[in-house]
């Protein structure tokens, strides 16, 4: 819906910009948003959902990837949305577990490394497995060495579950790219 951009890898001290790549999915009578991280105006999203015909309000579940905040800090703008992040599917104060094959065409993994609470969805489409997997890519073949890692040997691990497990990688901060690796 939004692709994300990062200039982590270029960008002087203090003049970092960072969006993160915002999904939307519909599965069956679920509509999900995947990532609404940080944006220059909140009116960005809104507009896109429009296109889409939806509105904040329409939202059943926002999913966060990973608990750093340009990808979460906008998650307070769907007020009717369960919250589904690492330790569970939130809905006001309540939580519950949540399962890994969350319904027949989509399934949570933990996918560790960029963060110790990295969560990947694989979705089923009618392209293929998709893994909409937050920073455990940032783009297509990068980082290679993640700086902002919490654990390196874990994230490799995790980059190649992603890679094995799909068709398809829409990275944390990117395009989408063929996992073909």
């Amino acid at each position: 819906m939004i692709e994300g951009y990062t200039n982590a890898d270029t960008a002087p001290s203090g003049e970092e910009k960072s969006c993160p790549t915002m999904t939307l999915i519909r599965d069956k009578n679920l509509v999900i948003i995947v990532d609404p991280g940080i944006l220059d105006s909140q009116q960005i999203l809104i507009d896109k959902l429009k296109e889409e015909g939806l509105s904040v309000n329409d939202i059943d579940i926002v999913f966060i990837t990973h608990s750093h905040l340009d990808h979460y800090r906008n998650i307070g703008m769907f007020p009717e949305a369960k919250t589904l992040e690492y330790f569970g599917l939130w809905s006001g104060g309540s939580v519950e577990d949540w399962n890994s094959q969350f319904t027949d065409d989509i399934r949570i993994i933990k996918t560790p490394g960029h963060n110790y609470d990295s969560l990947t969805l694989l979705v089923k489409t009618d392209k293929g497995v998709v893994a909409i997997c937050g920073d455990v890519f940032w783009k297509e073949g990068f980082p290679e060495n993640d700086a902002y890692a919490t654990d390196n040997k874990e994230l490799e691990v995790s980059r190649s579950k992603v890679l094995e497990m799909s068709d398809w990688v829409i990275p944390g901060h990117g395009k989408m790219f063929k996992a073909n690796y």
